[in-house]
């Protein structure tokens, strides 16, 4: 990052939710007005999986955090950090070297529940006390709740896993995600179903949603359409390898999109994945669903 004032969030931000989006905000409205740039910094891998040693299922990528940030809450610059080195680090010199002199902070953002350093050290009575003395401003902001529930990562990441999309999005405050490079599939959308398909691979360590088809919206060039998706192993196709796949079959559309970067949006579960007796039963279930999807929609 190049040296200039900034005013960042510090956190790991996974799915970038609604009690992230109370940090977010808060960068966003006091860079307004020190006229400084709005940041966030976050980590290459889990804190939670590095510390337990347990695989913690990511919401999102960092590619995904960053376009998320950007898009939700104005958040201009996000710098990535390697949690190992940061782990290593005492926590003072993480708050006056880094973020201060490498980074020229000048107002820190931080959550209730923050930890950073060496050990854990730092917690946000040291990172307060630490930035009123060396001319800092800082927030901490408390937990956020919703219905009762203290909005997580780790609840809204039970909600994708089940495939309840709709009420991740009220603890998200967008839909959930997925962005990645088009691969080849089996051609068979386009000619059984008439639609045209794209695949994605669910990149390691993110979260998979419950199998199923699921209203979706697929952005591409500007552009969005809404899609009929399927998550799961696609029992009725012949020769399929076991893998898990992410298919959208793309509602009023047609063209080819092998190779090009594309975001899905899911929306609602529409019903869990089956087998269907033959490749006419499954392809008039899909456009069964994409009635739906388009009814939806339609409604939104």
């Amino acid at each position: 990052m190049e040296k200039q004032r900034r005013v960042i969030a510090l956190g790991f931000f996974d799915g970038v939710h609604l009690g992230h989006g109370a940090l977010l905000r808060a960068v966003k409205e006091t860079a307004d007005r020190l006229a400084a740039v709005p940041a966030a910094f976050t980590f290459d891998k889990s804190p939670t999986a590095v510390i337990t040693g347990q695989a913690v299922p990511l919401l999102s990528t960092v590619e995904d955090r960053a376009l998320l940030m950007r898009e939700c809450y104005g958040i201009q610059e996000v710098a990535v950090a390697s949690f190992d080195a940061m782990q290593r680090m005492d926590w003072e010199d993480f708050v006056s070297g880094y973020l201060a002199q490498e980074l020229g902070v000048v107002h820190v953002v931080a959550g209730h529940d923050f930890h950073f350093g060496y050990m854990g050290r730092g917690n946000p009575d040291r990172l307060r006390d630490k930035c009123r003395e060396l001319g800092l401003g800082c927030d901490i902001i408390e937990r956020v709740e919703q219905d009762g529930i203290t909005i997580s990562s780790t609840y809204i990441r039970t909600l994708v896993a089940q495939g309840e999309m709709e009420r991740a999005v009220q603890f998200l405050g967008h839909p959930h995600i997925l962005t990645q490079q088009v691969n080849h599939g089996k051609g068979i959308g386009h000619s059984t179903l008439g639609f045209p398909t794209v695949n994605l691979r669910v990149p390691e360590g993110v979260i998979v949603p419950a199998f199923g088809v699921y209203a979706t919206q697929v952005w591409f060039g500007g552009q969005r359409r809404p899609a009929v998706t399927n998550v799961g192993v696609r029992p009725t196709v012949k020769d399929n390898d076991g893998r898990v796949t992410v298919e959208g079959f793309i509602l009023d559309f047609d063209g080819d999109l092998y190779g090009r970067q594309v975001r899905i949006e899911f929306h609602k579960r529409l019903r869990g994945e089956r087998k269907f007796p033959s490749m006419e039963a499954l392809a008039e279930e899909i456009r069964r669903n994409a009635g739906q999807t388009r009814e939806f929609f339609k409604e939104k």
